[in-house]
Formats: C-alpha cells, sequence, structure tokens
C-alpha cells in the first residue's frame, strides 16, 4: 500500500471513531412534559388496615378519587393531573409534577396530615409532596422499578406497575401527626401508573 493511501485510510478512521464515539461533553437529550396524568392504586390489604384503624385517606382536589379492585378486592385509586416537568430516556430521569394531594386524616382523634402538589423524581427513584401549609417538601415514597412496565413514544410516555415504598421521613410524620404505629419504613403502599405527555 502506498504512503499516500496510508494515510488515506488513515484519516479515514480517526474520522469514523471521532463520528462514533461519545464526547465528554455530551447530555442526554430532554423532553418538556407537558400534560397527562398519573394513577395511584392503594394495595387492598392497606386500604382494608387504613379503615380499620381509624385513618382515612382522602383524596384532595384536583385529584379525582375513584374505586377499583385489585385481586377481586376493592381498594381506593386516586387520579393526579401532571402539570410540567422535564424527562430523558437515557439515562431514564427527570421529574414529572403534579397538582392535588392526599390527605390522612385520623377519625379517632381528629388529627390529620396533608401531603401535595406530588412531583415524581426519577433521577432519585422517588416521589416527593409538599407538606400542606407550609413550604416544606419530603420524600413520600421510593419508587420502586422492578416489576414495572416503561414505554417511550414520539408524544408521551407509560410506566406502569411502578411500586410504591413508604419512606422513612413520611412514615414518621405519619405517626407523629397521627397519633399512630401503623406506618412503618418500607411499607408498600401501592402501585402507580403514569402517563406524560410530551
Amino acid at each position: 500500500m502506498t504512503r499516500t493511501a496510508l494515510a488515506t485510510a488513515a484519516t479515514a478512521a480517526v474520522a469514523a471513531l471521532v463520528i462514533t464515539a461519545p464526547t465528554a461533553t455530551a447530555t442526554p437529550h430532554t423532553v418538556h412534559v407537558k400534560s397527562g396524568h398519573t394513577a395511584v392504586t392503594v394495595a387492598p390489604a392497606i386500604a382494608k388496615a387504613l379503615l380499620t384503624n381509624g385513618i382515612a385517606p382522602i383524596v384532595t382536589r384536583p385529584g379525582k378519587p375513584s374505586l377499583t379492585t385489585v385481586g377481586h378486592q376493592p381498594t381506593l385509586k386516586a387520579t393526579y393531573p401532571i402539570t410540567g416537568g422535564s424527562l430523558t430516556a437515557s439515562p431514564l430521569g427527570g421529574t414529572i409534577k403534579h397538582k392535588g394531594g392526599l390527605k390522612f386524616t385520623n377519625v379517632f382523634n381528629g388529627r390529620s396530615l396533608e401531603v401535595k402538589n406530588f412531583t415524581i423524581n426519577l433521577t432519585k427513584g422517588q416521589l416527593t409532596g409538599r407538606v400542606a401549609g407550609t413550604t416544606t417538601r419530603v420524600p413520600v415514597f421510593k419508587l420502586d422499578l422492578s416489576i414495572a412496565h416503561i414505554k417511550l413514544t414520539k408524544h408521551g410516555a407509560d410506566a406502569t406497575n411502578v411500586t410504591l415504598k413508604l419512606t422513612k421521613e413520611a412514615a414518621g410524620a405519619l405517626n407523629t401527626t397521627l397519633k399512630t404505629k401503623l406506618f412503618s419504613t418500607g411499607l408498600t403502599i401501592g402501585t402507580a401508573d403514569t402517563h406524560p405527555r410530551f
């Protein structure tokens, strides 16, 4: 092979590497969330335990409560409108913001605690909420994606069967405020299905 041919081949090889190799400054493509909804379904055993112990979960507006069944057992479902956020596909991350809340009331003593304006943080794997009447935002649930189904399309995303596990902060706040011992760290409250649209 001539010297010119070798030089041409080397240049082509370097060009190919430059084109295909990721750069250190490359950032994931971000899409902005415009609308959609997220539905939270309480595990039937948890719904029964809450009501048996006098703890009433109340969905606050603009969230919408409904009754559903899981394994032929009745339970509570709450659906919240998505109001914004941003997502990245690879790696999966970003936030999904909502309006509405969930208020827990102990009917035996009248004490209550409400968290609202939930944000799903896929980067940190948690769902946070603002404590009503304050500016404090706390982690409410840890997101377990081990059995979830995630689908990305041109105009949206669908993540179903995301397991919601109560955080240490949320369990402590609920027990202290409601004067109960019902809540514990890591307790599986239910599942979430989220459908953000771009």
